[in-house]
């Protein structure tokens, strides 16, 4: 229960540093939304730039997915893009990590590592789909579907895209997920949750495939942001699933067999719907009371996962001296 009450504090802290912290995201991340309009402007200002001098239309050339990207630097280009973009998927895909491996559990104990490869499996295609879908349509995702009301401006303000609805959405449904199971924990209800009913296989894979969706607007804006190779950008999508597909059993067992650490893995969780409020409110200019809400920055996520690890280990061992000292007398 102490460690529980720790994690609300320190959660508690992190809210109100993401949603009252100045009207200027922090430089430590770029937003997805400035990361995906730099990615529109580029080729109109570069098909501007060509009329001027009476040049044809060079749009061709600088159009996102075009096989002549900012990174054609030839093969050797390409490789180190390539490389680059599998590092920032295994960054960036940590969160979406834990969620498979916790929402997993959910299925039958005998097919989980089942779903958790159909899982992401299905996911890789998802992506890749998405990917020439926001190659071709991004200015799509960026437009506003509608606005608040004017009469709600004084308090709430804000201007809707659908990217901005499915990272809020996303977020909404991580928080609820966390919330519902650390409330199991407070409650006790431990034997009872354990002899629940299992999730159908279909059930679980479908919400790991959305929710796989939802993770991956962050990578594949920010690699549309480092090269124009569509064929680079698949490739790495690719390899990003195969090594969550490794990672994910690591995950799994591992919590599995250090239960203690499951409570930690759920306020991370917590943190990471917080953190797709953010990006959401952010992409639609959320404004509560005059406040702009500001993203968290990627930085900020792994600080706050480096302090719960922190306050994890420290109560782990000194609950462990405890009971060391009472058996000792």
């Amino acid at each position: 229960m102490l460690r529980i009450t720790s994690y609300v504090l320190f959660l508690f802290l992190i809210v109100g540093l993401v949603f009252g912290s100045g009207d200027q995201p922090s430089q430590a991340a770029i937003p997805q939304q400035e990361v995906a309009e730099k990615v529109a402007d580029d080729a109109e200002a570069a098909a501007t730039d060509d009329e001027q001098h009476g040049v044809k239309s060079a749009t061709d050339k600088h159009k996102v997915g075009s096989i002549e990207g900012k990174t054609s630097g030839g093969l050797v280009g390409n490789i180190i893009t390539l490389l680059m973009l599998v590092l920032l998927q295994a960054v960036l895909g940590l969160d979406n990590l834990l969620y498979i491996s916790l929402e997993s559990k959910r299925a039958p104990e005998d097919k989980q590592r089942m779903v958790r490869i159909w899982g992401i499996g299905l996911a890789i295609f998802l992506r890749i789909a998405l990917l020439f879908v926001l190659v071709n349509l991004i200015s799509y995702f960026q437009d506003p579907w509608f606005e608040t009301p004017p009469s709600w401006v004084n308090w709430f303000d804000g201007h809707f895209n659908l990217h901005s609805i499915i990272v809020l959405l996303g977020g909404v449904f991580i928080l609820y997920t966390a919330v519902k199971e650390v409330w199991h924990m407070i409650r006790l209800e431990h034997d009872d949750h354990a002899e629940e009913k299992p999730k159908s296989v279909g059930w679980v894979v479908f919400w790991i495939v959305l929710m796989n969706v939802v993770f991956s607007f962050d990578s594949i804006l920010s690699a549309m942001a480092l090269t124009d190779t569509l064929w680079v950008m698949a490739l790495a999508i690719v390899i990003g699933g195969v090594l969550m597909i490794v990672l994910a059993d690591t995950v799994a067992n591992f919590l599995k067999k250090n239960r203690m650490y499951e409570v930690l893995g759920l306020f991370i969780l917590l943190i990471v719907g917080i953190m797709l409020l953010s990006e959401g409110g952010h992409l639609a200019h959320l404004k509560f009371l005059g406040n702009e809400v500001v993203a968290m920055s990627k930085a900020t996520f792994y600080f706050v996962i480096g302090v719960l690890v922190v306050i994890e280990i420290i109560q782990s061992r000194y609950q462990k001296k405890l009971l060391a000292s009472k058996s000792a007398h």
